[in-house]
């Protein structure tokens, strides 16, 4: 691979927010060689370097996905859809549609996933008459949108073994009547059976990586995650890094409760990319979903029928399970990610953290050197309901919140139903984690939503609803700032700072071009920004334009 020359374009290089623009970069094979004006940047180009003319559109640095789960929105193609059910009516003909269409043998499972209680006519969860109907003869299974929660039908609960005595796991919920479970389950209890239904082939899903990968690029991202990896995504990994379609790179994080057996399994790639693929730490869960109710709070939610009035959701681990959970990924030196949203379990993270940095500083008085706390940066997956009381505490631990900020639009009016305006007013407060000068980044969650860090920056810099409304004035960041959360801040939360997140000399050639300039954009057009091509290691890999 030769020298490309990018020029005639708006060239963000994200560096520098008083000069942010460059003429034209210089790329040799995967490296970036030069930046700047465009005759500085041509008298260092060789005669055969190739001429990108950017006719005017937009390079940026490729975006950065701080979260989501790679596997999952390949898995998606092999499930059916159920984002568009209105009903209960419509989740049974999207079911049975699915079954005849893909000619599902009778005792095959049934995977359907992306319902959402919060936009069912019937404002709650299908139970397992409902998925009867939908797959008289197939064990079936419903994924709430979240990911936290859904249900079995009766040929799937019979299949996995739950009766009425099925105790529930610690940190997870059996919902269970007269005749025994009703098919619904939470958190531990709904991922861990879930963990038990038997997995698609793997061909069918290294072709369903191929089109999860293409989703990721068409949105601009050069870098994605696996944000939670069990023992049982070993093989599907295997054979998807020895396919070598992988062009993004993806960076892992193994289910704390099997990190030693999937660091066996992938050596080579520990905090370093092997074949685009690197075990970049350790991911926990510490609550649920703020949406389904399940989030654990410091106060209670909003009243419900058939909740108490002091309901306030619920963790899913001890601190004990916590705190050793920190030391573990500090001795084997991973980064370690935990699942918070609500106040409780973000309050739990910190108390945790700073209980091991504590021990540490003692651990120093006993022995010369050691490593300074703060160092590890812990991650806060999604901090919706992070307290504003809790940021200085945050940032004194060294901690990375990664807000999922895109909840304000789309369930930021079901959040003023569980929590009140006020507090609903704070979710993702990203606003005042810029004013404390903490780095943070932006993320999907994927598949819970598309990859589309356009529309989280859009999300980002105008807070609106679906009901148009704004929800967290306060908390609205300018467009740089949003755009540094996807980029550089991206590259600083994986520990590659110097090697991504900024258009500058010896880092990666990973770009993507767009539709317009989002700093010269009005903010309520920015989601209509579109991704016209990406580029990853000096390599096209997705659009034209280029």
């Amino acid at each position: 691979m030769g020298q490309i020359l990018y020029y005639n374009g708006t060239i963000i290089t994200m560096e520098e927010r008083n000069a942010p623009y460059a003429e034209a970069v210089l790329t040799e094979g995967e490296r970036i060689k030069a930046r700047g004006s465009f005759d500085a940047v041509k008298a260092q180009a060789s005669k055969e370097a190739h001429l990108a003319d950017l006719q005017g559109r937009t390079m940026i640095p490729g975006f950065i996905d701080p979260h989501s789960h790679f596997t999952a929105c390949a898995g998606k193609n092999l499930e059916a859809d159920l984002s568009e059910a209105e009903t209960f009516s419509d989740i049974i003909r999207i079911v049975k549609r699915f079954i005849r269409g893909n000619q599902v043998a009778p005792g095959q499972w049934v995977t359907a996933s992306d319902y959402d209680h919060n936009r069912l006519q019937e404002r709650t969860h299908p139970r397992r008459q409902v998925l009867d109907e939908a797959a008289p003869e197939n064990p079936l299974v419903l994924k709430h949108q979240s990911g936290h929660m859904g249900c079995f039908n009766t040929r799937a609960l019979e299949c996995l073994g739950i009766r009425a005595d099925t105790p529930a796991p610690a940190g997870g919920m059996i919902e269970k009547d007269a005749e025994g479970p009703t098919g619904y389950m939470e958190e531990n209890a709904f991922v861990g059976f879930l963990r038990r239904v038997p997995m698609p082939s793997i061909q069918a899903y290294l072709e369903a990586y191929g089109r999860a990968q293409a989703l990721y690029a068409s949105c601009g991202i050069t870098t994605a995650q696996e944000g939670m990896m069990p023992l049982d995504l070993a093989p599907l990994y295997k054979a998807l890094l020895a396919s070598g379609i992988l062009k993004l790179d993806i960076v892992g994080y193994a289910d704390m409760g099997q990190a030693d057996q999937v660091m066996d399994a992938f050596r080579e790639n520990i905090r370093q990319y092997r074949n685009h693929f690197k075990l970049g730490g350790c991911k926990i869960f510490l609550d649920g979903s703020p949406q389904g109710r399940t989030a654990w709070m410091r106060a209670p939610y909003e009243p419900q029928e058939g909740q108490p009035a002091d309901y306030r959701g619920y963790g899913t681990m001890t601190d004990e399970a916590v705190r050793d959970a920190i030391r573990k990924a500090r001795e084997s030196k991973m980064q370690l990610l935990a699942h918070c949203n609500g106040d409780g379990a973000c309050g739990q993270y910190l108390d945790c953290w700073e209980q091991a940095a504590e021990e540490e500083r003692t651990e120093r008085e006993k022995r010369a050197g050691g490593r300074t706390p703060g160092n590890d940066r812990p991650v806060m997956i999604h901090a919706q309901l992070l307290g504003l009381d809790q940021l200085a505490r945050l940032k004194a631990l060294g901690m990375i919140p990664s807000f999922f900020l895109a909840h304000v639009y789309h369930w930021g009016e079901d959040h003023v139903r569980n929590f009140g305006w006020e507090r609903a007013s704070r979710i993702s407060p990203a606003g005042s984690a810029l004013a404390l000068g903490i780095p943070f980044t932006l993320h999907q969650d994927s598949p819970v939503i598309r990859p589309d860090m356009l529309e989280t920056l859009w999300c980002a810099v105008n807070r609106l609803t679906r009901d148009g409304r704004i929800l967290g004035k306060e908390e609205r960041i300018p467009v740089w700032d949003a755009l540094r959360a996807v980029t550089a801040n991206g590259a600083w939360q994986y520990f590659e700072e110097e090697e991504k997140g900024t258009i500058s000399p010896g880092k990666r050639a990973d770009f993507a071009l767009l539709s317009a300039d989002p700093l010269k954009t009005p903010p309520e057009n920015l989601r209509d920004i579109r991704v016209l091509a990406t580029v990853k290691d000096g390599e096209r890999i997705w659009g034209d334009g280029i």
